[in-house]
């Protein structure tokens, strides 16, 4: 039984198979409970609104969302809507609109849509919660 079990740790080792990062990920997935349903779909969300835009454009190094900046964020079961968003790009805001579906009990991101727009002018910043880096 145990040869069984080496082979197949073995096994999955081999493949990339990374035991620490499922592991990371459950204590993520943990904490991630500890929120109200609505902030954590709110928050895996954002986290993907990031991630995304940094795959997106090379460019990018996002450091900071407010999702809630021009408008507030609509939660209807689990689909997130943030219409009037903001993103942090080194220290320029930019305007970032998004949809994005959860599965999963707001854990799974199932599918996810934006629309990054134009700067934020510096002097809008303080009325709507953004701050320079």
């Amino acid at each position: 039984m145990k040869a069984a079990f080496g082979l197949a740790l073995a096994a999955l080792l081999a493949t990339g198979f990374n035991v620490g990062a499922v592991q990371a990920r459950q204590s993520q997935d943990q904490q991630m409970m500890k929120l109200s349903p609505e902030t954590r779909l709110e928050q895996r969300c954002n986290a993907k609104a990031m991630g995304t835009v940094n795959r997106d454009h090379k460019n990018f190094k996002t450091d900071e969302f407010v999702a809630y900046a021009f408008a507030d964020t609509v939660i209807q079961g689990e689909l997130v809507k943030a219409p009037g968003g903001a993103i942090r790009n080194g220290n320029v805001w930019y305007h970032l609109a998004y949809t994005c579906q959860t599965s999963d009990q707001g854990l799974a991101v199932k599918s996810f849509s934006y629309q990054l727009g134009e700067a934020v002018p510096r002097s809008d910043w303080e009325k709507h919660f953004l701050v320079p880096k």
